[in-house]
């Protein structure tokens, strides 16, 4: 091998090393003061009680209301994502000339790099008053609002992967399926869908990973309550939420209040890496369909 060729394959060896080593120094950072945390803190009070309120004088540890709210917000994002994305994608893939999917998908993609702080305003006084006239019990902070503006947020993600995936089905099950007699909307519903369902099932799980990670969105239009509650309609707090309150307030560093940030903070990140290892699992199976 060639001196530069060297140089060039030890400095892409030292990048990949790089990625592993900032992950370790994150898995460290949280790992450290984590056990700290819960040197002080029943683990098992952490994982079952259903108060989190760490700031009180009558001080309780449960994460799970902030698991609930960070749940809820995106499964209202997924429930309404889902079907505008997949449909978008079935559009662009199976009914819309190669010309305007060509200058479409740039433009639908946009909506992924918007910052999430504009998404955040749009859903406090856009989203939430428009959906308070035909629900006038809705809160001026609730996850209903938050949760479809995530929806829209990730609407590129599912669709741009779901249209690979789609891309990626052999054309012999199309001809197949126009040749017993079947419509494209049948053929596309029907037989590509269903023989897309791994990478489709892919963009969704991603999709969910990006949006229980989402901050800004529903740090400014959900709230910051920590209700351990399925309603929609009321305040409620996220983990990615309570972070950022933390980090920002004036909570002493060190203290077991300012712990609490990093304990949220491992819970999300094994949240997030379940899903992530989730997806390379469908991800590889799927590949392993079509070889």
């Amino acid at each position: 091998m060639k001196i530069p060729e060297k140089v060039i394959v030890s400095f892409l060896a030292l990048c990949a090393a790089m990625t592993v080593l900032i992950t370790a120094g994150i898995l460290y950072t949280l790992g450290a003061e984590t056990i700290r945390f819960f040197n002080e803190v029943s683990i098992v009070d952490f994982l079952t009680d259903t108060q989190w309120t760490p700031l009180f004088s009558d001080k309780h540890f449960g994460i799970l209301p902030l698991l609930t709210g960070t749940i809820l917000t995106s499964f209202i994002a997924i429930f309404f994502a889902l079907p505008i994305g997949l449909t978008i994608a079935v559009y662009m893939n199976e009914y819309a000339p190669s010309s305007f999917s060509t200058r479409v998908k740039p433009i639908l993609e946009i909506l992924a790099a918007v910052p999430t702080v504009v998404y955040g305003y749009f859903a406090l006084t856009v989203v939430t008053p428009f959906l308070q006239n035909f629900i006038p019990s809705l809160s001026s902070f609730n996850a209903l609002s938050a949760g479809f503006v995530m929806g829209i947020m990730i609407i590129p993600l599912i669709s741009s992967l779901s249209q690979d995936a789609l891309y990626e089905v052999p054309k012999s099950l199309r001809e197949a399926s126009y040749g017993l007699g079947a419509t494209r909307l049948q053929t596309s519903f029907n037989v590509l869908v269903p023989a897309a369902s791994s990478g489709i099932i892919v963009s969704v799980i991603l999709a969910i990973s990006r949006a229980v990670g989402e901050t800004m969105i529903v740090a400014i239009a959900a709230g910051m309550q920590p209700n351990m509650t399925l309603d929609p309609t009321v305040p409620i707090q996220t983990i990615t939420t309570y972070i950022v309150q933390i980090s920002m307030g004036d909570v002493p560093h060190g203290s077991l209040e300012y712990r609490t940030i990093f304990a949220a903070g491992i819970s999300l990140f094994v949240l997030t890496f379940t899903l992530n290892n989730l997806s390379f699992w469908f991800k590889k199976k799927y590949q392993q369909k079509y070889e």
